[in-house]
């Protein structure tokens, strides 16, 4: 590869030929560039298309006697699909816990005013709007139309609308976070009672 500095004028300024000297120990200045020559006769995107590339192939059977592959390291740690036992456990948990939500789920009417209580937040009041599943995530979720702005979005998520509400006023949370009861409105008074 060669090297050579161009001023602002485009001026050939010089080679930049010398291994060991240092870029500053050349006329740079402001506007000027460094053309760089290709000598090794590679043409523009020759390795950019990785078909062309030979590729090492070795026979499943000889693959399986490595004892330093990828393969032997999942199977020596148990991850992925080589723990055949622990994603079974991993489904069966997942499908208890749809099923207990599905359960709560039975027991949350639509219309029915609710208490909203989620881990580091005050409790809410709101309207069930929407039970069931979504498109969003896996699971079972409910819709809920708070009393005050305190919600996220107006009922739609990710280009669907589940229920009509105002901005603010929507969101979905788990079904065990939602306890359906005729409670009280809550009083934000300030005034002191003597």
């Amino acid at each position: 590869m060669d090297l050579e500095l161009y001023g602002a004028e485009e001026e050939l300024l010089g080679r930049l030929d010398c291994d060991e000297a240092l870029l500053g120990s050349y006329p740079v200045a402001d506007g000027c560039r460094v053309h760089v020559i290709d000598q090794s006769g590679a043409h523009i995107g020759e390795y950019e298309d990785v078909s062309q590339v030979e590729k090492y192939k070795i026979a499943e059977s000889d693959y399986k006697k490595q004892p330093e592959s990828l393969r032997s390291f999942l199977c020596q740690q148990r991850w992925g699909h080589y723990n055949a036992e622990g994603t079974q456990c991993w489904v069966d948990k997942q499908q208890q816990r749809w099923a207990q939500e599905a359960a709560l789920v039975a027991a949350l009417p639509l219309g029915a005013h609710c208490q909203v209580r989620l881990l580091g937040q005050p409790s809410k009041l709101a309207t069930i709007m929407f039970v069931g599943q979504t498109d969003f995530k896996p699971g079972y979720w409910v819709g809920v139309h708070y009393d005050e702005p305190l919600g996220k979005h107006d009922g739609s998520m990710g280009g669907r609308r589940y229920f009509e509400c105002q901005p603010k006023y929507g969101a979905f949370v788990k079904p065990q976070s939602v306890t359906p009861g005729d409670f009280p409105e809550e009083d934000d008074s300030l005034e002191d009672e003597l």
